[in-house]
């Protein structure tokens, strides 16, 4: 079931314009302002797959620079699933990989357990907090690494889906995600 939601919201991610996916980016970075995580110190940010339409994530970064927030960014290992976690200075490089992925080439290195917020990507999610991304759990192996307290706030360009069946016990579940027209809280 994952897979055919997967195929669904890629293609339509597939069918925004360009101009529709700055606008719904801009309404979901200024939506997260109204959520009760600002006065955290380490934020976890991922640089958009342009390629692969993901919300703009530019304008977030925007907001976390002009608070003055530590942000982090991460590398990916595929020979591990595994993100290593570079802070962004003002001399960090960025290159994207040969899977199109914008990532940093070294720098300070950040443990998972010292970042506070954490911007997950996906595909789409569920009215439980469920996620689903590209399937190869670069994230849930992440979040299972941070402290018990890190705030997950997923991203998604498109509303909630009921229920996403065939939820395993290693599925990093949400407390918050952010769509360009709602705020969907989780913590219970």
């Amino acid at each position: 079931m994952k897979s055919k939601l997967r195929k669904k919201y890629i293609a339509l991610r597939e069918e925004l314009s360009g101009e529709k996916l700055e606008e719904q980016s801009l309404e979901i970075a200024n939506k997260l302002l109204k959520l009760p995580i600002w006065e955290y110190e380490f934020y976890h940010l991922f640089l958009s797959i342009s390629e692969k339409k993901e919300i703009d994530t530019e304008p977030i970064l925007h907001i976390l620079q002009g608070m003055d927030k530590n942000i982090v960014l991460s590398k990916s290992d595929f020979e591990t699933n595994q993100l290593h976690n570079y802070l962004l200075t003002d001399t960090t490089t960025i290159k994207k990989n040969r899977w199109g992925i914008p990532e940093p080439q070294g720098g300070i290195e950040v443990p998972a357990h010292q970042i506070d917020v954490v911007f997950v990507p996906l595909l789409t999610f569920d009215r439980q907090g469920h996620r689903v991304g590209y399937g190869k759990g670069f994230y849930d192996i992440f979040l299972s690494g941070c402290s018990k307290d890190v705030i997950k706030v997923g991203l998604s360009l498109f509303e909630a889906e009921d229920n996403i069946p065939g939820i395993l016990e290693s599925d990093v579940p949400l407390d918050y995600c952010v769509t360009p027209s709602t705020i969907y809280n989780f913590k219970k």
